[in-house]
């Protein structure tokens, strides 16, 4: 696959983004490298209207090294962009044409609406927006990026120019920021946002936003939790949050916000303004819930340059959270009659319970996914097969689950043997109280049905139940001798009955030859 290599390099207002990926299978890529740069092209923009000596400098020698490390990979192809800031500056042109000149690198002024575009389909590519009305946006250093969209539909698409290094080089002169200071920004935001939209507010499911800013708040966030992700692509925020965030941030100066654990000191200065955009917008759709897009626009690129290429269907099937799950665990060689059968049972008992203890459709989604995948650790070695099953799922790029839901995933899988959840399990103890209780419960019924499939044969095919205040007793429908079963769910249903606080009386048919 080596010929078929491309990169992405999104040049923009606040920093130079370069990505190299190796294409797959069916769409999928995987990434060689990723660089970043903090460049400032746009610094001082606004008020000379020029792309300023010292910034112009800078960004000849981050695309000098960026494009020496692109030409390590031998790519076929590459796809460059300059966005706001050189679109904005008189000597935007001279720019672009030095860039060819010193580095023999042809670089494309794009529109506010093809940025919006390139946005658009890193977020279909990576969310699952079927039937649900939605906002994507992105926040750079000078605009901010809107597409509302039905499904995969776009309605409408803006460019405003309502960036984080634009609002702060406007707005924000004090340090800390006073209350004065922030009034007027929220009152141009607003202005911005009403004077351009004109499309249905109403209805919106959630937002899906990227950029520097929508990855600073999610880290940030998960940085005062004290939970830790190896990627934050896919979490979720609530507004609340988002408020809560920018008080704290306004109550600190510049040098206090330069140390907050998960925001990068670089971005101190602009933070504030990023984040007040996110709450103008929460506000002005009236939306609770932002997802984080950790790929945005420099993904675009590279789903557009493997478009070009052929390298991509035009028209792909709808991507499903299950096929994802499936996809993956076929890549580790599953044992997949197992692990299927082991999701049915699981499945059957979480529908007997779903009522009185309240079980949701998330979380039963949860259950099947770490049923599916509770095995892959054999693609490692036998010994420690859950523990590694863990880490596999905890690294996947699983689709349409967020950050959280995947670690409760691993989580789930990694109880379906051996020990139960201790405090000196630091994967499990750092959860909240709430999901230690989660995984614990659909741990046990994971566990219990890996115990209904110990010959790995489906003998058990289906189960009966009945459900008393104190205990469950499950009557194991199936051919041939069960004691073999029997005995192995009992063997582990230790974790299903101190998660459910129900004794579990586990019974077979008699056959010749067992005891029923």
């Amino acid at each position: 696959m080596k010929q078929n290599r491309l990169a992405a390099i999104d040049i923009g207002t606040n920093s130079i983004r370069s990505i190299v990926i190796e294409p797959l299978t069916a769409g999928k890529y995987r990434i060689l490298d990723d660089e970043k740069v903090l460049v400032r092209l746009g610094e001082g923009l606004n008020q000379t209207g020029m792309i300023a000596p010292a910034a112009w400098e800078r960004a000849m020698e981050a695309l000098s090294r960026q494009k020496k490390i692109i030409d390590g990979y031998k790519v076929r192809s590459i796809e460059a962009v300059a966005t706001s800031a050189v679109r904005k500056a008189a000597n935007g042109a001279d720019f672009v044409r030095d860039i060819k000149s010193r580095i023999g690198l042809d670089v494309e002024v794009i529109s506010g609406d093809e940025e919006a575009e390139l946005a658009a389909l890193s977020a279909f590519h990576n969310f699952d927006l079927e039937g649900v009305r939605h906002l994507i946006f992105d926040i750079g250093g000078g605009s901010l990026e809107l597409i509302t969209a039905l499904g995969t539909h776009m309605e409408e698409v803006l460019s405003l120019e309502l960036g984080a290094v634009f609002l702060t080089e406007n707005f924000l002169k004090q340090d800390p920021v006073s209350p004065e200071e922030l009034l007027k920004l929220r009152k141009y935001i607003r202005k911005s946002l009403k004077g351009s939209y004109t499309g249905d507010r109403t209805g919106m499911h959630c937002l899906v936003g990227s950029g520097g800013t929508i990855t600073s708040i999610a880290t940030m966030v998960t940085a005062s939790r004290r939970e830790r992700y190896d990627s934050i692509h896919g979490y979720e925020l609530l507004r609340s949050e988002v408020v809560h965030l920018l008080a704290m941030l306004l109550r600190k100066s510049d040098k206090e916000r330069r140390s907050l654990p998960g925001l990068n000191p670089d971005r101190s200065d602009i933070i504030i303004a990023g984040v007040t955009v996110v709450d103008e917008l929460m506000e002005f759709f009236q939306v609770n819930l932002l997802r984080v897009n950790e790929r945005g626009i420099r993904e675009g690129l590279i789903l557009r340059g493997l478009r070009r290429q052929s390298l991509l269907p035009k028209e792909k099937p709808p991507r499903s959270w299950r096929d994802s799950a499936l996809e993956f665990a076929h890549s580790c060689h599953f044992d997949e009659g197992h692990s299927l059968h082991v999701a049915k049972l699981a499945l059957e008992i979480f529908k007997a319970l779903a009522v009185r203890f309240r079980l949701t459709d998330k979380e039963r989604r949860l259950l099947e996914a770490a049923a599916l995948l509770h095995d892959i650790g054999y693609f490692i070695n036998y010994s420690s097969h859950h523990k590694h099953s863990y880490h596999l799922i905890r690294h996947a790029d699983l689709f349409g689950f967020t950050p959280r839901e995947r670690e409760l995933i691993a989580n789930i899988a990694r109880y379906h043997r051996k020990s139960l959840p201790k405090k000196k399990h630091d994967q499990f103890v750092r959860l909240a109280a709430n999901d230690q209780a989660l995984v614990s419960r659909l741990g046990g019924i994971l566990r219990l049905c890996d115990g209904l499939d110990r010959r790995r044969n489906g003998v058990v095919e289906s189960l009966e139940f009945a459900l008393s205040p104190s205990g469950l007793r499950i009557k194991l429908i199936g051919r041939d001798d069960m004691s073999v079963e029997v005995f192995g769910a009992k063997e582990k249903s230790d974790l299903f009955q101190g998660a459910f606080k129900l004794k579990v009386v586990i019974e077979a048919p008699a056959t010749t030859g067992s005891k029923p």
